[in-house]
């Protein structure tokens, strides 16, 4: 499964005891940064297992890897602050 676009993805996996505490966390600095974000299951793809099945939660915003295991609130703060999402080219 990819992203649907949003800047922030969190990646999880059921029975993961770090992930609520992430999930809380993304959505309140998404929240206060006004950025979209989702959550994906890793067992919902091969792929995702492997890039990140050891690692779950992961935290990518824009497209970068920003945190795994126990996020750090101060660097995803730095994160949503420092990129902007990407903005469509005028015609």
């Amino acid at each position: 499964m990819e992203p649907s676009g949003a800047r922030v993805v969190l990646y999880t996996r059921q029975g993961c005891h770090l992930c609520g505490a992430a999930r809380a966390l993304v959505s309140e600095e998404s929240a206060k940064a006004g950025a979209s974000w989702e959550e994906i299951d890793v067992a919902s793809d091969p792929e995702l297992e492997l890039e990140h099945g050891e690692l779950v939660p992961v935290v990518v915003v824009d497209g970068v890897r920003r945190g795994f295991w126990r996020i750090d609130p101060e660097r995803l703060r730095r994160a949503l602050t420092a990129t902007s999402p990407p903005t469509p080219l005028s015609q």
